[in-house]
């Protein structure tokens, strides 16, 4: 029986919520509001990754990975969905693993997986039923599985491998008699060994050999594809493993019943990513260029196998290209096309070269993999306030459907907006770039502006999901990214633009492209000429090195992973680029321009406070680069200077904690010299001590 409560109770609990009512109401509507993103929550997002399709399309096998604070890592979990998008579920356990394939009859599936300690541990092909189960290893090669590609009737598996080193001579190396000669033989820069293909018999009986070597050969195999009569095997090799001289690779056939191998390119281009078509007479590979190493986008070019007659197939198509895969009757390719920065799936016609669109998305789309009826395909979609997520899509154009639904969180932030921008250079060269704006911009209002200056040099600002614009936005600032002379995607003429060939080489037309493209957004009301910072990795380090030494008008700076002295980077780091494009020669024979192309030998002129960031272990743009820029504008003392130099880091940040330090560090430095205030970084905590904090107040 219910009891009613006093007349005076009733009055107070009345009084009680009109009085507070109003005020609860406004703290419940600030609470709902999107507020703008933190790193935090560019941290805490979670990304997911297509790994393999079954046969029959029904079945995506994808990787999930989210961060892990406390372990100052990230997990990566491997799941299975309906492709209907009706059910998915945790398909491995924590042991996980890498490099899924579908067995051609649709009955099993195989990853990789590495087991073992020390110099014992090695990786191995795993596999299990597809309806799932205990998954176990199908083989024990010594020393590791390399690339895999199935039989097309199931029945065998091919694969690459390093060769195993001999019982003496890896005693030699565990007993510390472990110096390294670089560049001979096997060795690049570290330690390596020659690679062979081999193939596994999956029907063999137990005590049968089931693994048989196909090819016993000093050379390095980049990759491979067995055609599907299982008659040929077309691979990419070199002979040599000098880091710069990937031009050295070529396509080779190899007979698999003889062993018969014979060489089908001659050149100075490095050829990838071949694939037999369905009759097993040819296949498509990809190159820049049939004859030398060029800084040119990606094409499709079509080898007929025995005749070893090749033609390009994608003349039709300015844009870059990667991603082939075959129609079942032979008659189109299916690749993925990136334009600017977009990208979308087209299919090219093997005997006209007629191009057409499949998808039509203004965002980056990104096909990966295909039923084998190619009647559907899985591909990943993300545009510039959509993070990415997996799609199954229909090769008739029809209504794709969404697998994965990511990070629905974002629907709490506030995003940038954003604007694709063009302007003419210096010297009437068409330039794009894309703007980036706070969620309350204001026409006519005019904002501080962060310069974004990508990495390569043939890099390019994708129409996709970059935390960092909308975190920015958030914390009140405009970006511009330009792609400029140099980028990737628009057609081989812009991506050339800033070679010895056709210009003066890098840190010449791509910083005018720059600057005028700060002209642009300043004229147009947009950004405040006296609040103008930049920031840039890897060639966005060493252009934006570049730009604070000819121009003051920028408030403060961040570099990381750059080169900033040419010389003394020729040896330790990755040259070919600027060797055979950029600058020319090399430092004895042009010491000329690899002096005057190097931001050391300006540094004298810098005056913008420069934040300066690298990884202690980078190998592509070696680290006392950026302790020898730091030295001498420290010894100078025109302009304050920070060096954050990361231990454990490579190229890219891989630690949480790293990155984290890294992005506020930044911003801090950027409000500081570029606004004039302190800034205060996010508590990495504060939500869940505000979250406690609710909790005691509700128990009070």
């Amino acid at each position: 029986m219910k009891v009613a409560p006093p007349a005076r109770l009733i009055l107070a609990i009345l009084l009680v919520v009109v009085i507070a009512g109003p005020a609860t109401a406004r703290a419940q509507d600030e609470a709902s509001a999107p507020r703008p993103m933190t790193t935090d929550d560019a941290l805490d997002m979670t990304s997911v990754s297509p790994q393999a399709l079954s046969p029959d399309g029904d079945w995506l096998i994808y990787s999930k990975r989210s961060l892990n604070w406390d372990d100052n890592e990230y997990d990566t979990e491997v799941w299975m969905a309906r492709t209907d998008g009706s059910d998915t579920f945790r398909y491995l356990g924590e042991d996980g693993g890498s490099d899924f394939r579908f067995s051609p009859d649709g009955k099993y599936v195989t990853f990789k997986r590495s087991s073992g300690e020390g110099r014992s541990r090695t990786t191995q092909l795993y596999w299990m039923r597809t309806s799932g189960g205990e998954a176990t290893a199908l083989t024990e090669h010594e020393p590791s599985i390399g690339q895999y590609r199935w039989s097309t009737d199931s029945s065998r598996i091919f694969f690459a491998a390093q060769d195993k080193r001999d019982k003496d001579e890896q005693k030699t190396i565990d007993d510390g008699d472990d110096a390294i000669f670089v560049d001979e033989g096997p060795n690049g820069q570290t330690r390596s060994q020659w690679s062979n293909l081999w193939v596994f018999m999956i029907e063999e009986e137990e005590d049968e050999e089931r693994s048989t070597q196909l090819t016993d050969e000093e050379f390095l195999v980049s990759g491979f594809d067995p055609s599907p009569d299982m008659r040929w095997i077309a691979l990419t090799a070199r002979y040599t493993n000098r880091r710069n001289d990937g031009d050295k690779t070529e396509i080779f056939l190899l007979n698999v019943e003889s062993g018969e191998k014979t060489r089908l390119t001659e050149n100075q281009a490095p050829e990838g990513g071949v694939l037999w078509s369905p009759d097993s007479r040819s296949f498509v590979y990809s190159a820049g260029d049939d004859e030398e190493w060029l800084n040119r986008n990606s094409k499709l070019w079509l080898m007929e196998a025995q005749l070893g007659e090749h033609r390009l197939l994608t003349e039709n198509f300015a844009g870059n290209v990667s991603g082939a895969t075959w129609s079942p009757d032979g008659s189109h390719i299916f690749f993925t096309g990136s334009e600017g920065p977009n990208s979308n799936v087209f299919r090219v016609n093997v005997e006209s070269g007629a191009v057409e669109a499949v998808t039509q998305l203004d965002g980056s789309t990104r096909a990966s993999h295909w039923s084998a009826d190619r009647s559907r395909f899985i591909y990943t979609f993300s545009d510039f306030d959509t993070p990415s997520d997996i799609w199954l899509g229909h090769a008739d154009g029809s209504a794709a459907t969404q697998i994965t639904d990511a990070n629905p969180q974002l629907a709490d932030l506030q995003l940038a907006s954003m604007r694709r921008m063009t302007w003419a250079s210096t010297d009437g060269t068409e330039i794009e770039g894309l703007a980036h704006f706070p969620a309350d911009f204001e026409e006519g209002r005019a904002y501080p502006l962060m310069l974004n200056i990508h990495g390569g040099p043939a890099g390019v600002f994708s129409n996709s999901f970059r935390s960092s614009y909308h975190v920015y936005a958030g914390l009140g600032w405009v970006a511009l990214s330009p792609n400029v002379r140099g980028s990737c995607c628009y057609d081989d003429t812009l991506r050339e633009g800033n070679t010895v060939a056709r210009n003066d080489g890098i840190g010449f037309g791509d910083y005018q492209d720059l600057l005028t493209g700060v002209d642009m957004m300043v004229d147009s009301g947009m950004a405040d000429p006296d609040r103008l910072a930049l920031r840039g990795w890897s060639y966005g380090g060493i252009l934006g090195g570049w730009t604070i030494t000819q121009t003051d008008r920028f408030k403060g700076a961040s570099i990381g992973a750059g080169v900033y002295d040419w010389t003394s980077e020729y040896g330790p780091g990755f040259n070919n680029d600027v060797r055979l494009w950029h600058i020319g020669g090399s430092p004895w024979d042009n010491p000329e321009g690899y002096r005057n192309q190097s931001t050391l030998t300006h540094v004298a002129n810098i005056t913008t406070p420069t934040l300066i960031i690298h990884g202690m272990n980078d190998t592509v743009d070696t680290e006392p680069q950026s302790m020898m820029l730091f030295v001498a504008m420290k010894d100078i003392g025109k302009a304050p200077v920070r060096y954050m130099r990361v231990p454990r880091e490579l190229h890219g940040f891989r630690e949480p904690r790293h990155q984290r330090r890294r992005d506020t560090e930044e911003i801090s430095w950027m409000h500081k010299h570029v606004l004039g205030e302190e800034w205060t970084p996010w508590e990495r905590d504060a939500e869940e001590k505000s979250e406690e904090a609710d909790e005691e107040a509700d128990d009070s």
